[in-house]
């Protein structure tokens, strides 16, 4: 059993990513933006964290794992990637040159085995 922050500014998939998890035994946090997600992650350290990357600012997520990385209290815990941002307008401003300290990414819509799996292989 994890303890996992979800951090998405969607209400369905934050509510079906609990649900998911929930029903296998995970507790779920969660966070609707970046600095939401900072405040929760220092109050209550997670065992994992699922971050969107398109949230308050369409590189929001990716500001917030620069963060979580540069923290010494929060750099080691295993962050996935969930977005769509590959299926939007905003795909060009994502920078494809510098290196992302993620341990996962998963794509939406996200298939509930795909969350399960990922989230059991890094916890």
């Amino acid at each position: 059993m994890a303890k996992v922050l979800v951090v998405d500014d969607d209400p369905d998939f934050v509510e079906i990513s609990r649900m998911v998890l929930e029903s296998k035994g995970h507790v779920v946090s969660t966070a609707a933006d970046g600095d939401q997600a900072l405040e929760r992650l220092r109050a209550d350290k997670p065992d994992i964290i699922l971050l969107d990357i398109m949230m308050a600012t369409v590189l929001d997520g990716l500001n917030v794992s620069r963060v979580i990385r540069e923290d010494p209290n929060l750099k080691d815990i295993p962050l996935v990637m969930v977005t769509s941002i590959a299926n939007t307008p905003h795909a060009e401003l994502f920078p494809t040159d510098e290196s992302l300290s993620v341990d996962g990414w998963i794509s939406k819509p996200v298939n509930p085995a795909e969350l399960l799996k990922t989230v059991e292989r890094l916890t």
